[in-house]
């Protein structure tokens, strides 16, 4: 059994407080604070003294409402620069490649297009042109399409053309989409929160691919499921779809970004 490691009570009470703060997203008084973090304004009172006493929180003088402080936002600042997206993936995707027994993609977007980072493969053979390293066609993959429903017209643009004539983009079929079309197809990953393809570029092979969100509503990466059409349902509501967008959301949430919130304009 994992000896439990003693720790101070009155660290953590101040925590829920500070937890029921974040949670709320907007200043509180002192009532509503307290009966959020589930205790007695009374109680709340001298915990919210010492927080401010060291910068984490701030009362504003003309309302009385409690705030976040400036140490609070520091640590914040800190933290997100600390973060790296990629390696907070990797933990989820191997889980996700677990579960639904799928080969599972980790892309970025890089200089040429949405580059692979990262492969969790699964025991299932799948006969695909994809490895690190591996650049994907921005229109005619599931992983490209999805950086292309968040990224800005132009870019989408300019990384078309760029695919023209180039071996070493992955399933760039040559294939073209009128202005309506293409404005079609990305509304469906935008309102589906994914995109998918079915049995095209590649016979045979379905993909799934989700958007990760970082803390501005910015793309960060994509997590994109690969397998044999026999076996990898593409159905918008499959397990497969839902457990991958799971996936994408919690990912997003350790990068800051906050549930329901829109993805940053294009």
């Amino acid at each position: 059994m994992k000896k439990e490691r003693r720790g101070i009570q009155s660290v953590e009470v101040g925590g829920q407080l500070l937890e029921a703060l974040v949670s709320e997203g907007a200043p509180m008084l002192l009532r509503d604070l307290a009966q959020k973090a589930g205790m007695t304004s009374a109680k709340a009172h001298p915990y919210l003294v010492s927080l401010g006493n060291i910068g984490l929180i701030q009362q504003d003088s003309v309302s009385g409402r409690y705030e976040l402080g400036p140490f609070a936002l520091q640590m914040g600042l800190i933290s997100l620069q600390l973060l790296d997206p990629v390696k907070i993936a990797l933990a989820e995707t191997a889980a996700l490649c677990e579960e639904i027994g799928h080969t599972v993609a980790l892309a970025v977007l890089g200089n040429c297009g949405p580059t692979i980072v990262h492969l969790d493969e699964s025991r299932q053979p799948i006969h695909v042109k994809m490895r690190t390293g591996t650049v994907m066609s921005i229109l005619n993959t599931a992983t490209g399409r999805v950086f292309s429903a968040y990224l800005p017209a132009e870019q989408v643009a300019r990384l078309s053309a760029r695919e023209l004539g180039d071996p070493g983009v992955a399933n760039h079929a040559g294939a073209t989409f009128t202005a309506a079309a293409l404005a079609a197809l990305l509304a469906e990953v935008r309102g589906h929160g994914m995109a998918r393809t079915v049995g095209d570029p590649t016979p045979g092979i379905n993909a799934i691919s989700a958007p990760v969100f970082d803390h501005a509503g910015k793309m960060a990466l994509a997590v994109t499921a690969i397998g044999p059409m026999g076996s990898l349902d593409a159905a918008w509501d499959g397990a497969a779809a839902t457990r991958l967008k799971e996936c994408a959301a919690r990912i997003s949430r350790r990068l800051g970004h906050k549930a329901g919130a829109a993805p940053a304009p294009c």
